[in-house]
């Protein structure tokens, strides 16, 4: 189960980098709108899990809301999930 959430906090990180660092400019300078939609929905998809996976993972390892917190502000940051990933997966 941490192993699935460890790759699930990379793989989000991943997406939420090449959305906003590849697609983003691809679709507002050079006008190529498909990438940024499929990146889009997968990075969508990829944030929700890491979100109700850090509730739930927080929740059976019963850590307090202070960490679950800390993994909801990682999400929204660039680089941020890595941030997780090491300091609080890696030897939880």
């Amino acid at each position: 189960m941490l192993l699935f959430f460890r790759i699930l906090a990379v793989l989000e990180g991943i997406s939420y980098l090449l959305l906003f660092a590849v697609t983003m400019p691809l679709k507002y300078k050079a006008g190529i709108v498909e990438p940024n939609l499929y990146v889009g929905y997968a990075h969508g998809v990829l944030f929700i899990g890491f979100v109700v996976f850090a509730a739930i993972f927080c929740y059976h390892k019963k850590w307090n809301i202070k960490r679950f917190l800390i993994f909801g502000i990682a999400s929204l940051l660039p680089f941020g999930t890595f941030y997780v990933d090491k300091k609080y997966l890696k030897n939880p």
